[in-house]
């Protein structure tokens, strides 16, 4: 039996997360400032969340936007939003931290996935700025997280998508890639034969504006999204 295929659906809002939801996400990856990357979203959009849909909800865990390189005293501040994820609810998190000559930060990338346990951590597309993905990969993998979130170190997933396949391929068990970066219902297709993933990751940002208020539109491009990957599974 084909293993079934995933959609991760990020969102900044109480209504963009139901409506994911209505229109097939998975999962979502909740977040604030979409149109600055993503930063962790405050205690009470996790809780108005959390109480509203049935999906799990992977919580963006970023301190401030601009780069990965983090002070002590954003550690600190990381490892509270951890904290808070976890009195919230929230089913995983997700995360990036880069040393100054932008690989994976080892270290620390290994204690807030430790933090985070039993909560499953995604390194986030911080992982696309390294200047070795295979060396990032493996530095990911020792880290005990989960996924990681890439567009195979190129504009999107579209453009990354062989490389994509070649990091599906060398991860094989010891870590879920998961496309993502410029997806959409037109193109996830072509992603999904190239790379041969099994999940996948949309924001949905080169359809609408993050900021749209048009919930509808976002729910039926949601339910487009889902509906492709039915049809290839």
């Amino acid at each position: 039996m084909p293993i079934p295929l995933l959609l991760e659906i990020a969102v900044q809002s109480l209504e963009t997360a139901r409506a994911a939801e209505r229109g097939g996400a998975h999962r979502i990856e909740l977040c604030t400032q979409l149109d600055r990357g993503g930063t962790t979203p405050t205690v009470a959009l996790q809780r108005d969340v959390r109480k509203a849909v049935q999906i799990p909800i992977h919580v963006l865990i970023r301190p401030r936007d601009g780069n990965f390189v983090y002070s002590n005293d954003e550690m600190e501040t990381m490892k509270r939003q951890i904290e808070s994820a976890k009195t919230n609810g929230m089913n995983g998190v997700v995360l990036g931290i880069l040393n100054a000559d932008q690989s994976i930060d080892s270290q620390r990338t290994r204690e807030l996935v430790r933090h985070a346990s039993p909560l499953p951590a995604t390194v986030h597309r911080a992982f696309d700025e390294t200047p070795d993905i295979v060396q990032a990969l493996d530095d990911v993998c020792s880290s005990g997280a989960a996924r990681i979130l890439s567009s195979g170190g190129a504009k999107n997933a579209v453009t990354g998508s062989a490389k994509l396949r070649d990091l599906v391929k060398m991860a094989g068990d010891r870590i879920v890639v998961m496309p993502g970066g410029g997806i959409r219902a037109e193109n996830i297709a072509g992603v999904l034969r190239t790379a041969g993933a099994r999940e996948f990751h949309s924001g949905l940002g080169t359809v609408m504006d993050y900021n749209a208020q048009d919930v509808s539109k976002f729910e039926n491009e949601v339910r487009k999204l889902a509906a492709q990957l039915r049809e290839n599974t």
